[in-house]
């Protein structure tokens, strides 16, 4: 069953959904054309399935898309995206160093 991953505005999260079950969220501040991501969680169930990668790599995504910077607070978000490389430039110049990048 495939991952969907949405922004939720609203709760200032991203959420992934496996079929009508929420698998688990990404929460984030946004602040004009910056947005943090401060915590990332994954349902117990879900655990091992891939869900918290394919939550990460859509909202990094989607940042991109809309011309967002990234700040990774989240150490699950920040260890993503130093195993992705490419992602890395999502994180100002001037920040990676401070996020290990």
């Amino acid at each position: 069953m495939d991952i969907s991953v949405a922004d939720a505005p609203a709760r200032s999260r991203f959420e992934a959904s496996r079929g009508d079950a929420l698998a688990g969220f990404a929460e984030y501040r946004l602040r004009d054309d910056t947005i943090t991501m401060t915590h990332t969680e994954v349902d117990d169930a879900f655990e091992g399935q891939g869900v918290g990668g394919a939550l990460v790599r859509s909202a990094l995504d989607i940042a991109r898309e809309r011309g967002l910077a990234v700040l990774p607070a989240c150490p699950f978000v920040r260890e993503w995206i130093a195993r992705h490389a490419d992602y890395a430039t999502l994180v100002p110049d001037a920040e990676r160093a401070g996020f290990g990048l």
